[in-house]
């Protein structure tokens, strides 16, 4: 078990023939942004994950910076056979909340025994025994706990922070932008 950043990316997928060129963009610019705080980054199953950070909250700030980067998450990194773990840290995460709350699962690895839908119940059905005076509310809940269950490894997170979006600096070629005196220039241009 150990603390690890998903990274998402967005409008990288739409370059079809550039791809793989946008991809290592992309991985050098991360790379960049967390070698202040020794971060390892690498590449598996269409998703940037970091790791091995100093501090977590540098490393993020630094990373949703990054053009190209559409969401980051700080997540936990678990064995995707023990179930009962991944349960006691969707709890963790949980412990401080009140309200309402809901389990989004996704599973990309379809060997795991049970389907997304089923993760989710399963793992909702136990942090609503763990935590009674916390609801349900699969509509419009206070909070959602993210478990995705990947070839490598259960991920266990809660919201995302927003990432700057757009392309990985570097690959558009050149551009020009033109400022008059208001702030719509340069607020256009980013």
């Amino acid at each position: 078990m150990r603390e690890i950043l998903l990274v998402r990316f967005g409008e990288v997928f739409l370059k079809g023939q550039n791809r793989p060129f946008f991809m290592k963009k992309l991985m050098d610019h991360i790379r960049q942004a967390v070698r202040p705080v020794n971060g390892r980054v690498w590449m598996s199953e269409g998703r940037f994950y970091v790791s091995d950070f100093t501090d977590m909250d540098e490393c993020i700030r630094r990373v949703t910076r990054v053009f190209g980067v559409h969401s980051v998450s700080p997540a936990i990194e678990m064995d995707k056979d023990d179930f009962g773990a991944i349960c006691e840290q969707a709890a963790k995460m949980m412990e401080p909340l009140s309200g309402t709350f809901k389990v989004l699962a996704r599973r990309s690895d379809k060997r795991f025994p049970l389907t997304s839908i089923g993760l989710s119940q399963e793992i909702g059905g136990r942090l609503a025994e763990a935590f009674p005076d916390v609801t349900v509310d699969v509509h419009h809940p206070d909070y959602t706990v993210y478990v995705e269950v990947r070839d490598r490894a259960a991920y266990v997170h809660g919201p995302a922070e927003p990432g700057a979006g757009g392309l990985p600096t570097g690959v558009g070629g050149r551009a020009m932008l033109l400022l008059s005196g208001g702030i719509d220039s340069p607020v256009a241009g980013y």
